[in-house]
């Protein structure tokens, strides 16, 4: 079972490339969910694929500050906080693990107008990424990081047979990274604010990632300069689909939704037309946040 803001209930154009669909799920499970297992790749599903950090030009693009936050991630922004999507929990007194040391919490403070959530802990980190406070995300490339679900069977187009995408399949836990690109703004509620969208793509590269279930929480790093910054946490999905009109349909990561039937299992609504549509994942702007996380850590 998984939790989710809104449910949209039809296919909007935005962006160049492919349309993309307007539904949003988390990608955090609930307590009856089976255990989180991480990044989902068109390319491959080897799931030895980025599983240790990238080197050349992507090298220092992130890596080295994701911690673990339970099953999620977390990066520090200061000296003793770091920051996670709200929606992923946790408790004051649990450990923020980062380069295999524990930080145990102490307080915690969530952004008003956002899933945001700011941790404070005992112990002080050696370095932490700067923020991305540019407006001018879309278009930008970035890293991603998470430990959700990998690829698992084919989804096809029931009437065509043509390849559609994968089904999402429980991992092993381990943290992969992947690239993406940031094909626009999203305006979320109250409850989400602000969010960076990005397409799951055929024709985006060896490392065009998507993100599932227990991906929430991953940041995103774009590159300034010779810098990477932290522009992002992930925050939710779209992933619910199905090749007929009845039934609970499947949890995926879709390239291409056309001849796709996406809703839920009360209402399925098939995808047409000669547009290429792209399903995508959602992601907490961290530019539209600035005022308050440096409120908070005291910049």
């Amino acid at each position: 079972m998984i939790a989710h803001p809104r449910r949209g209930r039809k296919i909007v154009a935005n962006g160049s490339g492919c349309a993309r669909t307007s539904f949003l799920f988390l990608l955090v499970a609930l307590i009856f969910s089976p255990p989180l297992q991480a990044v989902i790749f068109y390319s491959t599903g080897d799931p030895d694929y980025n599983t240790t950090p990238p080197t050349g030009a992507l090298a220092n693009s992130g890596w080295q500050w994701v911690g673990f936050w339970g099953g999620f991630q977390g990066v520090p922004i200061g000296p003793h906080y770091f920051l996670t999507a709200r929606h992923v929990g946790g408790a004051v007194g649990e450990a923020f693990v980062l380069r295999g040391v524990a930080y145990p919490t102490t307080a915690f403070f969530d952004d008003p107008t956002s899933d945001l959530r700011i941790w404070q802990v005992s112990g002080t980190f050696s370095s932490w990424p700067l923020f991305y406070r540019g407006k001018d995300e879309v278009g930008k490339t970035f890293t991603v990081f998470g430990r959700g679900m990998i690829r698992g069977a084919e989804v096809r187009d029931a009437a065509t047979d043509a390849l559609r995408g994968w089904q999402w399949k429980g991992g092993d836990g381990r943290m992969r990274w992947g690239e993406n690109v940031v094909a626009a703004i999203f305006k979320g509620d109250a409850r989400w604010g602000p969010l960076l969208y990005a397409k799951f793509k055929a024709s985006g590269g060896r490392n065009e990632a998507h993100l599932a279930l227990g991906d929430s929480s991953g940041p995103i790093f774009v590159k300034a300069g010779p810098e990477w910054k932290l522009a992002g946490v992930a925050a939710s999905v779209d992933s619910s689909f199905n090749t007929t009109n009845t039934g609970p349909g499947f949890s995926a990561a879709i390239f291409d939704v056309r001849g796709l039937y996406y809703g839920d299992s009360t209402h399925w609504k098939l995808v047409t037309g000669p547009a290429l549509v792209c399903s995508g994942f959602y992601i907490t702007r961290v530019s539209a946040h600035t005022d308050w996380i440096d409120g908070v850590i005291g910049k």
